[in-house]
């Protein structure tokens, strides 16, 4: 095909596009563009993200699908995700990946302030400098900094009944998503059963086991931490409270106490403020918490 057979077959397809094309330059100006009408509704595609997993199946044609559907009201797993050939399909691939997206923006971006405002805390940072160090150096995550010490025994009263900390973990979704509906029925439900409670603070960068530390700088008689789960393909915003009775440099993880899989898709938040409530007042009559609540 020559130059010329080109440039015959641009300006031909040019002008049943309705443009004009200018001498044998096919450059056109923006004016001359036709401006057409959004797609209607039917032309977009479908949130993936409201479909839930339980109800979501690919496979044609079911033998049994009742069945089918009863498996997967169990769980939130990916039953029934189907393929084409060896290869998932364009939906359930995508779905993957966006899940994938949600769980790695959970862990690394930082709570809301807005948040921790709202639920009046006081916030401080463990010996953590950034989110780096924060994923690969969990020691450090267990430790308050000096600056933290400072502020948590001027803000807090010391050897209160129970003291509540809320840690962002390795989910900050998870705070955000749970907290402002766990914690007024944590305190409602701690004030009904007589507790006195501390002043509730917020800690950047955090692990479980820095409850250890706040308890030996407080001595609560019980120590509640609200984390961030690791998250995962299922959810991004699962939260864990975790409690212990005198926590200090002693402690080993079967002393803890936990309750996990806070939100609205497992344990709902306002539920689990209540019962974590409960189990506390446990912890408190009994003196003891993880296995040794339980002999």
């Amino acid at each position: 095909m020559s130059e010329k057979d080109i440039r015959d077959l641009v300006e031909s397809v040019i002008k049943e596009l309705n443009i004009k094309a200018v001498g044998g330059n096919t450059a056109i100006s923006a004016s001359d563009i036709p401006i057409e009408e959004c797609c209607d509704e039917g032309d977009i595609l479908p949130d993936l993200g409201t479909k839930e997993l339980s109800e979501w199946s690919e496979i044609p044609n079911p033998e049994d699908p009742e069945g089918l559907a009863r498996l997967k009201s169990t769980t939130p797993a990916r039953l029934g995700i189907w393929r084409a050939g060896t290869r998932f399909k364009v939906d359930p691939w995508l779905r993957f990946k966006m899940d994938l997206a949600s769980a790695k923006d959970a862990v690394l971006k930082e709570v809301d302030p807005e948040i921790i405002d709202k639920l009046g805390l006081f916030t401080v940072q463990t010996v953590v400098e950034n989110k780096d160090q924060y994923l690969t150096r969990p020691d450090l995550g267990r430790k308050l900094s000096e600056e933290a010490k400072e502020k948590i025994l001027k803000e807090c009263p010391k050897s209160a009944d129970v003291q509540l900390v809320v840690a962002d973990g390795l989910s900050s979704t998870a705070i955000e998503a749970n907290a402002l509906d766990f914690i007024p029925a944590f305190e409602q439900a701690i004030k009904n059963y007589g507790l006195k409670m501390g002043k509730p603070f917020f800690v950047k960068y955090a692990r479980v086991a820095l409850m250890d530390d706040i308890g030996e700088l407080l001595s609560p008689t019980v120590l509640v931490e609200l984390i961030g789960e690791r998250p995962g393909l299922v959810t991004a915003k699962s939260m864990s409270a975790y409690m212990c009775y005198k926590p200090n440099k002693n402690t080993i993880e079967s002393d803890r106490t936990l309750v996990s899989n806070i939100h609205d898709g497992g344990l709902p938040p306002i539920e689990a403020g209540a019962h974590v409530a409960s189990i506390v007042k446990k912890i408190f009559d009994a003196k003891a918490s993880g296995l040794k609540l339980n002999e």
